[in-house]
């Protein structure tokens, strides 16, 4: 075989070579598209489940809201025994959703919850609850 033989015969090899790849790396571009796609509906998923684990808290927040505010038939002047308006940390104890939140709710540190007090308290929890499942800057 000759030099001059030889040249078209590796050329041809080169082109048989290159469309013999080509099926191979179509192959593989699809398998990086469905790999992409699978990717992706799991990031839909794991958004579907952290949106419901913040609905799940926004809930219990105000499940327990609801429970140291009505705490099971209690009443504000039901836990206030001494009848002057206000609760202290004393009589916050009979409540234990109430007892637990106590000092965050005391706005003023005076050792006396008033209604006032605590319905600003509940009204930051729950726009905190309603916040956390808006997207940031929007």
């Amino acid at each position: 075989m000759t030099i001059r033989n030889r040249k078209p015969l590796i050329a041809l090899v080169v082109a048989a070579g290159s469309l013999l790849t080509l099926p191979a790396m179509a192959q593989s571009a699809q398998q990086q598209a469905a790999q992409a796609q699978n990717q992706a509906a799991q990031a839909q998923q794991s958004a579907a489940q952290a949106g419901q684990a913040a609905d799940q808290a926004s809930n219990a927040a105000a499940a327990a809201s609801a429970q140291a505010s009505g705490g099971g038939g209690q009443t504000w002047a039901s836990i206030d025994t001494d009848g002057n308006g206000t609760i202290s940390k004393a009589e916050a104890q009979v409540n234990a959703g109430l007892a637990q939140v106590f000092d965050q709710a005391d706005a003023n540190k005076d050792g006396e919850l008033s209604p006032d007090e605590y319905k600003a308290y509940v009204a930051a929890q729950q726009g905190a609850a309603a916040g956390g499942n808006a997207a940031p800057g929007r």
